[in-house]
């Protein structure tokens, strides 16, 4: 029994030996940039009240690894119920994964408790189809500044970074302009010009076919020239992030979708 109490002491001694360093240098690593986010919660709601994208617990997914990577705490839900001003109160961000239509799923007092929680220290990210039949919400429309016209088939474009704001984290490091494929969304009307709203990418329309065929047939519209597809907006004390990315995981799992979402979500929450 001795030699078994000695074996046992010297095993217990070896893994503590092998765990402590470990420990200490978990300790010790320095913190990046992403640990000054880690109390910062961000909400993703992808409910939807009209056309539902069979990739949105694919890309609710995607969200969530790269935000948690980043040092951010994410919820994801799609239930209505849980968008009561307390449960907003709980969060800095709140990102809108293709979450279309919403005064076709969202009570009058849903909509109300986001527009009394959006404000200073509490913004909007928004991907892709969000911006889709929003016209009968007013405030989220006017806050967006468009709403959805048509869109192309998935398509490789010229993606063109506005200079004024080629230094944005958002897009930095991918030059002035780069090749992206994408389902690229055409709006009803153009943001660029809009108070408080700073463009940081067009897609070149000369590139790619900008309205896929069921669209054509049904009166849908490119957008010419101005075709904002990613911007900012500073409006009533919050921020508002939006980005044509997002159709599905192709146009996500790329590195520059990881830094684009990953920085728009930092910049709503900075101050």
């Amino acid at each position: 029994m001795r030699l078994h109490r000695d074996v046992l002491r010297l095993v217990l001694s070896t893994v503590i030996l092998f765990l402590v360093p470990l420990t200490c240098r978990a300790q010790d690593k320095p913190k990046s940039p992403a640990d000054a986010t880690v109390a910062k919660r961000v909400l993703v709601f992808s409910g939807t009240g009209w056309y539902r994208h069979p990739d949105i617990p694919k890309t609710n997914g995607w969200l969530v690894r790269i935000l948690s990577d980043a040092g951010f705490l994410v919820d994801v839900t799609e239930t209505p119920a849980d968008l009561t001003p307390k449960r907003l109160e709980e969060y800095q961000v709140f990102l809108m994964n293709n979450a279309n239509e919403l005064t076709t799923l969202l009570s009058d007092a849903q909509r109300k408790a986001i527009e009394d929680w959006y404000g200073p220290g509490h913004s909007i990210v928004a991907l892709h189809a969000t911006l889709v039949h929003q016209t009968k919400w007013t405030w989220f429309y006017e806050l967006a500044g468009c709403d959805f016209d048509s869109d192309s088939e998935f398509s490789r474009a010229r993606v063109v970074v506005d200079p004024e704001n080629k230094d944005h984290p958002t897009v930095k490091g991918h030059g002035l302009e780069f090749l992206y494929q994408a389902d690229w969304t055409n709006h009803n009307k153009t943001v660029t010009g809009l108070p408080g709203v700073k463009v940081l990418l067009r897609v070149d329309e000369t590139t790619y076919d900008p309205v896929r065929p069921y669209f054509k047939e049904r009166g849908g519209k490119a957008m010419g020239k101005d075709h904002p597809i990613a911007w900012l907006r500073e409006q009533g004390g919050g921020r508002f992030f939006y980005t044509e990315l997002g159709h599905d995981l192709r146009s996500l799992d790329t590195p520059f979708a990881e830094q684009h979402i990953v920085e728009g979500v930092r910049w709503a929450v900075s101050r």
